[in-house]
């Protein structure tokens, strides 16, 4: 329930204070008091959309703080709790407007975002017009409003769709995939027969161009690498050494030590001159090769790298590449077989999304039959008996929502054609739909303050007495409020406010007064006579005060 609201420096509003109530709470006032900008202003803390400038002239910033009662199990919890914002039996919201178009909210004097703001204030306060802008009006918001209405749980259609989406989505790209490949089917099978034929290796081409460097080289190092050989051998280092080795070694009994180091060198040396040999000859064995070899490996060395040029990679990723086109060439060979799994998948998926959807559109039409009911109670009331009110449900293209199409059609009387609310409804029979639909909709809707903006504009009499009774039995238990100019609907308020303009320092400023009951009979024959009070209105005021149950 909206306990209080605070307006301070917006439009023509400076500063305003309002202790609103539980039950019927009724606004009246002059066209033009300033009853739209009340309602501005307290659309722009709750975060809806709305007039652009709202700083009134001359201040630096406009501010507009709403307080609200918040009992618990509200729906509004679960949105504070979503956004980590503390709550108790009492929620604030304040937001700020500066000169230059910069909004601040707050929720419980934490910063808050506007999309934050508008999905606790859809929780709080529901505001309905005549030109309705919340949907009522417009049919392409008529399903949403039917499935709230019926409490539909739209999970599993939603989720047969995305199923059904996603193995469309798997088959299309299948069926593209392989028409891509039926389309280089030649090369493909051409390329993987050239590839498997020459079967590279990763790290082949450059121990194919190491051997080929290496025979290349053979001829020209291979007689000093000869030479070598012998110079280290018997007949060169290995026997001199060894005859010196000989030599010492029978003298250094009688050399008193001095030849023990250099013996034990000389010892080292032929360990290292018997390595060095040896890896000399190793190299030359290396270095002997048939000359046919050397062909071969030129052949394969330039069949490797022809290739590697012509995929146009390197000559150590021909492997990968092959096995790339393998697979490739194994998409399209089994190609009919997965096409026919996949379209089996979509067959599936479709049949569980027809057999949910269908289950939604049951379900949507009990629903519309208990709507269309509830608006034949809800109409009686409000001098429309015969009036007929249909739910209509075609068929539609099907998504995640089910495949209905609905429509809210009235009738004004028995036999005549049906059509669009806003097309067959007069401006006061429109109100009256609007507002019998609009209880139907909320009658569950716990927690919700409901504003009616004008509701009754278009009806008089005993249809505007109709009307305010109502609106004071949808208050019962609750908090309604009202803006209007019937005299019938503001004398069944049960609490008063009066919107005027007055003159301060040459400024326009907007005020609002609560009225007792002295001042209720006033303004109220003021509504019956315009501006000059007759005691004829004062004693028609009287009696429609008097005509108040309770």
């Amino acid at each position: 329930m909206l306990r209080h609201l605070d307006i301070r420096d917006m439009l023509i509003i400076d500063r305003l204070a309002l202790d609103f109530q539980p039950g019927l709470n009724v606004l009246t006032g002059e066209t033009g008091a300033g009853k739209s900008i009340l309602l501005d202003s307290l659309g722009f803390v709750l975060g809806w959309r709305g007039r652009a400038e709202l700083v009134r002239q001359g201040a630096s910033q406009g501010e507009v703080t709403a307080v609200f009662d918040l009992p618990g199990g509200h729906p509004a919890v679960a949105v504070l709790d979503d956004a980590g914002i503390a709550h108790e039996s009492e929620l604030i919201l304040r937001r700020v407007n500066t000169r230059d178009g910069r909004k601040t909210a707050w929720i419980n004097d934490r910063r808050a975002s506007g999309e934050v703001l508008r999905r606790v204030s859809e929780t709080l306060v529901e505001l309905h017009g005549q030109h309705d802008d919340r949907g009522l009006l417009n049919p392409r918001g008529h399903r949403d409003l039917l499935d709230a209405y019926g409490a539909h749980d739209l999970d599993s259609t939603r989720q047969a769709w995305r199923a059904l989406r996603e193995a469309q989505k798997a088959l299309d790209a299948a069926r593209t995939e392989i028409a891509a490949l039926a389309e280089e089917e030649e090369f493909l099978r051409h390329s993987v027969a050239e590839l498997d034929a020459l079967a590279p290796e990763p790290g082949e081409d450059e121990a194919l161009d190491t051997r080929r460097r290496l025979m290349q080289a053979a001829e020209k190092i291979g007689e000093d690498i000869s030479k070598a050989v012998q110079a280290l051998g018997p007949d060169g280092a290995e026997g001199m050494m060894g005859d010196a080795l000989r030599w010492l070694d029978g003298a250094a009994d009688k050399a008193e030590g001095r030849l023990e180091e250099p013996l034990a060198a000389l010892d080292r040396a032929m360990t290292e001159l018997g390595e060095a040999q040896s890896g000399v000859e190793a190299c030359l064995e290396a270095l002997s090769f048939n000359p046919a070899e050397l062909e071969q490996v030129e052949e394969r060395l330039f069949a490797i790298r022809g290739l590697a040029r012509k995929h146009a990679v390197a000559p150590d990723e021909l492997s990968q590449f092959a096995e790339g086109l393998r697979t490739r060439l194994d998409a399209l060979d089994r190609g009919a077989g997965d096409l026919a799994a996949l379209e089996e998948a979509v067959e599936a998926a479709r049949a569980a999304y027809d057999t949910a959807a269908a289950a939604l559109t049951t379900a949507r039409a009990d629903s519309a039959k208990a709507l269309d009911a509830a608006m034949a109670r809800e109409l009686a009331p409000l001098k429309m008996e015969r009036a007929v009110f249909a739910t209509r449900i075609t068929p539609a293209e099907p998504g995640p929502d089910g495949a209905d199409a609905v429509a809210f059609e009235v009738a004004t009387n028995p036999g005549a054609p049906a059509g669009p609310l806003n097309k067959i409804a007069s401006g006061g029979e429109l109100s009256r739909f609007l507002l019998a639909l609009k209880v139907c909709l909320t009658r569950d809707a716990g927690g919700l303050t409901l504003i009616f903006d004008e509701i009754d504009r278009g009806v008089g009499g005993a249809t505007a007495d109709a009307v305010g009774r109502r609106l004071a039995d949808l208050s019962d238990g609750g908090q309604v409020l009202v803006v209007t100019h019937s005299p019938q609907v503001a004398a069944l308020g049960a609490h008063h406010w009066r919107v005027e303009k007055r003159q301060a320092d040459a400024a326009t400023l907007s005020t609002v007064t609560p009225l007792d009951a002295a001042a209720r009979e006033d303004e109220i024959a003021r509504m019956l006579s315009g501006d000059t009070i007759t005691d004829e209105a004062r004693a028609a005021a009287r009696a429609l005060l008097s005509a108040v149950p309770g």
